[in-house]
């Protein structure tokens, strides 16, 4: 609720509002408005509900003292809150659970401060001098020149892992680079974001498509799950029944809004809004396709590829093969790279141990299997995009797409072209390629 401040209207706002639940708390703060030099009779009896119905139908003030008291859900309620609330509004609530958790939640939603009742004088005094020294400060308009990287992961087939992928490298980001980091699952419906790290995904995504209008950093800041305090998730569990129609407008605001909240953007970007929203991958910086060695996939690739290749120029392209069991695989790698005519920057192994127990453990597969050979290709892809952003690597990316070959794409896909004797990096390589 601490949005960026927006001048007022001609009439200006009321300095203070107060709604409260029981006979002290509205003495007591009538009595410290007075002091102030505030009406008190902008001080109302009655609780949050009676504040969201009030402000609903006339202008937000300066500070806005709420009693959570009556509430059986502080959070969604303040929530709700906010909804009807002015940028730039100060918000203080009070109330009579003492959990730091909910103080902290409280906290993160926007509000100013949190006061336990019964309240003190001097308490009160204090905390409303605090909120309208906030309001007060000057307000200038910041020109962020944090460095942003957006990184959009696509998967070329279904249960390729991209979102295990997406969701894995912004917790990397998180915790290893602490850089405040954004992770947006643009699956609607499906989507496993929230899911994977044992969140409710809550209703931000599915509020901004169906009202693109109100999107801005104060629904950015309440929208979005805090997985940590240097990442916050927007994900949804959109109705089946209920279709999301969108031009895609709200996925490009939301993606600027992220741009200017945070240092790291990744996007989890379901391979069908390629063909319906391809403005969604033009600001990207970094594209990681995750892909598998099947011949479907191989065929996904060159196509997601030479897409890439039109409307995302600039955007440097990393090819992620996941899954990979040595010896077990459709295609071997080398028949794969000279399919899709570049080379495969990273492989991850398969290893349904460390997936099955990230999935128990509602963790990440980076965070749960961060010793295992899979969690650790992981965070060397990580560190691979922290070079990549580091450097600018998008402005002087290397082209490894290779002249074409005639025939059909099937005779390409499984032209075998093998390797000279010892040129196998590792076990594992030469496993593949002998596969």
């Amino acid at each position: 609720m601490n949005a960026p401040w927006k001048p007022s209207g001609p009439n200006g706002r009321d300095p203070f509002h107060a709604y409260v639940c029981d006979e002290h708390s509205l003495d007591l703060i009538r009595a410290v408005v007075q002091e102030m030099g505030w009406p008190i009779e902008k001080v109302y009896k009655g609780g949050l509900r009676n504040a969201v119905q009030s402000l609903s139908m006339s202008a937000s003030p300066n500070v806005l003292f709420v009693d959570l008291s009556e509430s059986g859900d502080p959070l969604n309620d303040i929530n709700s809150l906010a909804e009807v609330c002015e940028p730039g509004t100060v918000v203080i609530a009070s109330g009579q659970v003492n959990d730091v958790r909910l103080y902290r939640d409280l906290v993160a939603s926007g509000i100013q401060d949190y006061l336990l009742k019964p309240l003190s004088a001097d308490a009160l005094r204090d905390t409303l001098a605090s909120a309208q020294a906030v309001f007060l400060a000057p307000k200038t308009d910041m020109v962020d020149d944090r460095p942003h990287l957006m990184v959009t992961v696509i998967g070329t087939r279904g249960g390729v892992g991209a979102s295990t992928v997406a969701t894995s490298l912004a917790y990397l980001s998180s915790t290893k680079g602490k850089r405040p980091t954004a992770l947006l699952d643009l699956d609607v419906h499906f989507g496993t974001g929230a899911l994977s790290m044992d969140l409710e995904p809550g209703r931000g995504l599915t509020d901004a498509v169906e009202n693109p209008s109100r999107i801005d950093g104060l629904f950015i800041e309440r929208a979005m799950v805090r997985a940590s305090e240097t990442l916050a998730l927007l994900s949804a569990e959109a109705p089946i029944s209920q279709p999301l129609i969108t031009d895609g407008s709200a996925y490009y605001q939301l993606e600027e809004e992220l741009r200017g909240a945070f240092e790291w953007t990744f996007v989890d970007l379901p391979r069908p809004m390629l063909v319906q929203h391809p403005h969604l991958v033009h600001e990207s910086n970094v594209v990681v396709v995750v892909t598998e060695f099947t011949l479907a996939a191989a065929r996904d690739t060159i196509r997601v590829l030479s897409w890439l290749k039109s409307n995302a120029p600039s955007s440097h392209v990393v090819v992620v093969a996941n899954k990979v069991q040595a010896g077990h695989v459709e295609i071997a790698r080398k028949d794969f790279e000279h399919s899709i005519e570049r080379p495969v920057d990273m492989i991850l192994p398969y290893d349904a141990k460390v997936t099955t127990q990230a999935a128990k453990l509602g963790k990440t597969v980076a965070e749960s299997g961060k010793s295992s050979k899979l969690g650790q290709t992981l965070l060397q892809l990580s560190q691979t995009l922290t070079d990549t952003g580091a450097t600018e690597v998008v402005k002087d990316k290397t082209l490894l797409a290779k002249k074409k070959t005639g025939g059909s794409l099937l005779s390409r896909l499984l032209e075998v072209k093998l390797p000279k004797p010892g040129k196998a990096k590792t076990k594992a390589d030469a496993a593949l390629v002998e596969d």
